[in-house]
């Protein structure tokens, strides 16, 4: 009798127990500026992230989800100390940012060495894509140089014969010239860098109107692409010179650029008028939520939580077994809102890319539309050099 009391007890604390393991909350740290001139576009990821978790019944994977938002305030050191807190501290299952390659940078090595999936939806630089590739990185989003890549090859395609390039000093910016001049084959009559953060742009204007190129490039994301295209207008150069861009018009800036950016092309993977059913209702609910166009940054980082929730499923919620969680991820077997994707043997994305242009809606909102696919099935040009590791 004692006996079958005890197992009684047994199977009693059992039956609390069990349920309570299986509905421990998968830990994810979002790591993304939420402050000055770039603010909007760490709160585009943020709230693609929640919105796709929301959309998958608040769990990724089964499991309920608790996420951690931290600012990187775009500076690396702070972002290094932060994320140390959430692995030391929370004890986070994966970190999803950040949005700004020197951040990575700074951030890559502590996160992927502790063994934690690091998962960025925005930021790609070269230096992770080739001999730096690690088995605990992954993107959503591109390698740097490719979205770049598509407005050298348009360059080179209309007959630009000489192009003015300007970005900022950093990694990202270093790519984006690298990119775009893998494909154009004209001459460079300037490569400017200018600081990052950099909002005033007179002297550069000053140097494009004097030296008349065909086309101008450029990559100022964030308040920097918001004052140069105003700048570029007032300087009456919109009808003369062709502004070519990436991340410089695009949602997360066209609500401040509006009619000055009308007609200005990028580059990009998707955009919201993307004719899929995926897309479109991704679009529609993140205008619901936040009264907002999404941008690329909020869909990738949509398209990040579907990936994690892709991989605790063929896991079983199960993290602890970190070889078979990166091949789950490696699988990335989930529709994404740009329809085709799949990892190349980096941890990047192997897709589509397309030339995009600045629009108002018939509702008055600005977005970017989709004009003519560029690239197709287009793997970066670093892939070769990564050799997999397990």
């Amino acid at each position: 009798m004692k006996l079958l009391s005890l197992l009684s007890a047994v199977a009693l604390v059992s039956s609390i127990v069990g349920p309570a393991v299986a509905q421990e909350k998968v830990k994810v740290g979002l790591v993304l500026t939420l402050s000055g001139p770039s603010a909007l576009l760490g709160q585009q990821a943020r709230d693609g992230f929640n919105l796709a978790v929301k959309d998958l019944g608040g769990a990724l994977g089964g499991r309920g989800v608790e996420a951690i938002v931290i600012d990187d305030e775009l500076k690396p050191d702070v972002a290094v100390t932060k994320v140390k807190s959430l692995l030391e501290r929370d004890k986070v299952d994966f970190v999803v940012g950040p949005i700004f390659s020197n951040v990575l940078q700074a951030i890559h090595k502590p996160i992927t060495e502790s063994g934690t999936i690091l998962i960025s939806p925005n930021a790609g630089t070269s230096t992770f894509a080739g001999k730096g590739c690690d088995p605990n990185f992954f993107v959503t989003s591109y390698q740097n140089d490719q979205v770049h890549e598509v407005l050298g090859k348009v360059a080179q395609n209309r007959g630009h014969k000489k192009v003015y390039l300007l970005a900022p000093n950093y990694q990202a910016g270093k790519d984006a010239l690298a990119g775009f001049k893998r494909h154009y084959k004209g001459e460079i009559l300037e490569e400017s860098y200018v600081p990052l953060n950099t909002l005033d742009f007179q002297s550069e204007l000053a140097k494009i109107a004097s030296m008349s190129p065909d086309a101008v490039f450029t990559f100022m994301p964030g308040g920097m692409g918001v004052n140069l295209v105003k700048q570029y207008k007032q300087a009456g150069l919109t009808d003369r010179i062709p502004f070519l861009s990436a991340f410089t018009v695009d949602e997360s800036t066209l609500p401040a650029q509006q009619d000055a950016a009308l007609g200005m092309f990028g580059g990009m993977t998707w955009a919201p008028n993307m004719d899929n059913p995926q897309s479109k209702k991704f679009v529609s609910a993140y205008e619901a939520a936040y009264n907002s166009v999404p941008g690329s940054y909020a869909m990738q980082a949509y398209d990040a939580a579907l990936l994690i929730d892709s991989a605790l499923k063929a896991t079983g919620g199960k993290t602890d077994n970190k070889e078979a969680l990166r091949e789950a991820i490696k699988k990335a077997d989930f529709q994404s809102l740009r329809g085709n994707f799949k990892f190349g043997p980096n941890g990047f994305p192997i897709q589509d890319f397309y030339l995009v242009k600045a629009a108002k809606r018939p509702d008055g909102k600005f977005q970017t539309e989709i004009v003519e696919k560029v690239f197709e099935g287009y793997q970066d040009g670093y892939a070769k050099e990564c050799k997999p590791q397990s």
